[in-house]
C-alpha cells in the first residue's frame, strides 16, 4: 500500500496508470479499462493513490463533451 497523499498520491496514480496502459498486452481500449474497473481491487481501493488510480480508469471511459467547445469556437470564427 502506498502512503502518498494529495499531489503526491495523484502523481503516483498517474505514473501507475501510464505504466498499466503501456504494459497491458495488446491495445488498451475502453473495454480493457472497463474490465480493469470490474476487478475487485477497484471496489474498495485502500490508499489515496489507489483511489486516484481508479479515478484515472473512470476518466478513461468517460466520454468527452465537445458541444460546448465547438459552439465557442464557432462564435470566435464568425
Amino acid at each position: 500500500m502506498c502512503n502518498a497523499r494529495g499531489d503526491e498520491a495523484q502523481a503516483v496514480a498517474r505514473l501507475g496508470f501510464l505504466e498499466w496502459a503501456f504494459t497491458e498486452p495488446g491495445q488498451v481500449t475502453a473495454e480493457t479499462v472497463k474490465d480493469a474497473l470490474r476487478h475487485p481491487a477497484t471496489k474498495a481501493p485502500g490508499s489515496a493513490a489507489a483511489r486516484a488510480f481508479v479515478d484515472y480508469l473512470r476518466q478513461a471511459v468517460t466520454p468527452l463533451s465537445a458541444g460546448r467547445a465547438r459552439r465557442g469556437r464557432a462564435r470566435a470564427l464568425h
